[in-house]
């Protein structure tokens, strides 16, 4: 199987991406979980304003297969949520880092995004999964 990984983007061990958009950072699920969870039929996100720590919800997203927490990559105040998004499932699956974001999240300390992983290390995870 090919993986879709950007070498752009900072990504974390429960296949959330992080891409810097001003001073926050859109949120979204990995081409990889996209594809894990096959056809996704429901989307909830947690609302702007909520603040969260690293590895909180924000909300979750469900399959014929599985329930998955959509997990807050870093701390901070979820700015804005991709209110078409559960409407449009498709711009998910076809489209997971672009069309696909998820929240905004303005992060409490910007530098977190060191600590998270980068393209190849997010690919030695995917690999070592067998998946």
């Amino acid at each position: 199987m090919s993986h879709n990984i950007p070498g752009d983007l900072r990504y974390t061990e429960t296949h959330e991406w992080v891409r810097p958009v001003g001073d926050a950072w859109a949120v979204g699920i990995t081409d990889h979980a996209v594809k894990s969870l096959t056809d996704i039929t429901f989307l909830d996100l947690a609302d702007a304003g909520k603040a969260v720590a690293v590895g909180d919800s924000f909300g979750e997203v469900e399959s014929v297969k599985a329930v998955a927490a959509l997990n807050a990559p870093v701390a901070g105040t979820i700015t804005e949520t991709n209110r078409a998004l559960p409407g449009r499932l498709e711009d998910l699956a076809g489209d997971p880092y672009g069309k696909g974001w998820l929240v905004k999240i303005k992060p409490s300390n910007p530098a977190a995004a060191k600590g998270l992983l980068d393209a190849a290390a997010y690919l030695a995870i995917v690999e070592k999964a067998g998946h």
